[in-house]
């Protein structure tokens, strides 16, 4: 349990520096380039993941994997390219406070599609821990509201924040579909597949919208080493998040993830007393004690995955003969428990006719 609540919190952290080097090039230095740094983040997994299957033999090779999913790569890149071009958008049409909020929706999409789509089943204590984290955003967002806390361009008209809220919605739901896609891949190919397609088809697409929708925004940034330096160490977090999310999805859930990110926000605010000098409110601290709360128990017990009893089973001994199911035999319907967590011994082999 503290293990995955730790690694979680190594991407919490990772997160914080995305958004921190993202609020210095916006403010300090109006470099507003979201589709370049993304940009830059997909070239680089490109350069070391797709090369990487390039070189690999057999049915691991670059065009092996291409030609048997091409298609399912290219729809989990353009996902995964706008859920966050979605999200950076609102921030020109609805307020901090709104984006806080609505971006939890991504918790109900991962716990729905994991549920239908990779049959998982939770218990009671999930959804309290679930519900704990959620309260404690909207304890950290009552926090902004009382300290004032917010930007000046906050002030939207009610047009534009139903803009900005349906843009956060659009973008929470892209991400939650994106988690569950990547849990599914790592638990079924591997982490370097995944990477590898992502930086193929997100170098590709990405660089596309970037020469169309922001090539004007990109001429006025102001070069200089300070603005570079920020462009290294944003794409240094990303490309770090992106190595080191299929490796924690492995061993916990996209729900978990989702959850564990969360505190993410309260680590930028505590950067921000000393980098920005934001005002500190003990709201905060119960804050990010409520979601610690939420993930310990969420992570006090395991979610197992339910089998569909309609699938017709052989059951194989690793040591001995392949066992069949008399046809005349009765399936009755059935529930596996496994751990999500790290397997401690190999699992009987399993063969679906």
């Amino acid at each position: 349990m503290l293990l995955s609540i730790a690694l979680g919190q190594v991407l919490a952290l990772l997160l914080c520096g995305i958004r921190l080097t993202s609020k210095y090039l916006s403010e300090d230095f109006h470099a507003n380039t979201p589709l370049f740094q993304s940009f830059l983040n997909y070239i680089l997994l490109f350069l070391v993941y797709t090369t990487t299957l390039a070189v690999r033999q057999g049915e691991e090779n670059l065009l092996a994997i291409l030609k048997r999913r091409w298609w399912k790569y290219m729809f989990l890149g353009i996902i995964d390219i706008e859920a966050t071009y979605l999200v950076v958008k609102a921030h020109q049409y609805t307020t901090f406070i709104s984006i806080q909020l609505l971006n939890c929706f991504v918790i109900p999409v991962v716990i729905l599609l994991s549920w239908f789509f990779l049959l998982v089943r939770y218990k009671v204590l999930h959804f309290i821990g679930a519900v704990a984290c959620i309260l404690g955003i909207g304890c950290m967002a009552g926090a902004d509201v009382l300290m004032g806390r917010q930007q000046k361009e906050d002030f939207f008209p009610g047009d534009s924040k139903l803009i900005g809220d349906v843009l956060v919605l659009g973008g929470a739901t892209l991400y939650g579909i994106s988690s569950v896609c990547q849990e599914y891949i790592v638990r079924n190919l591997s982490r370097i597949e995944l990477l590898g397609m992502i930086g193929l088809f997100g170098s590709f697409f990405s660089g596309i919208q970037l020469a169309i929708m922001e090539h004007k925004e990109l001429l006025k940034v102001p070069w200089d080493w300070q603005i570079g330096l920020l462009y290294v160490g944003f794409t240094a977090c990303m490309f770090g998040l992106y190595s080191f999310l299929p490796v924690v999805i492995k061993k916990t859930s996209a729900t978990a993830i989702n959850l564990s990110t969360l505190t993410a926000e309260l680590y930028t605010f505590f950067c921000g007393l000393f980098l920005f000098h934001y005002k500190f409110s003990g709201l905060y601290l119960l804050s990010f004690g409520t979601i610690l709360v939420g993930l310990v128990l969420y992570f006090s017990t395991t979610t197992y995955v339910a089998q569909d009893p309609r699938v017709y089973k052989q059951f194989r001994n690793p040591s001995g003969p392949v066992v069949e199911l008399p046809s005349s035999a009765q399936l009755e319907p059935s529930v596996t428990y496994t751990s999500l967590g790290q397997e401690t011994e190999e699992e009987p082999h399993v063969r679906v006719a």
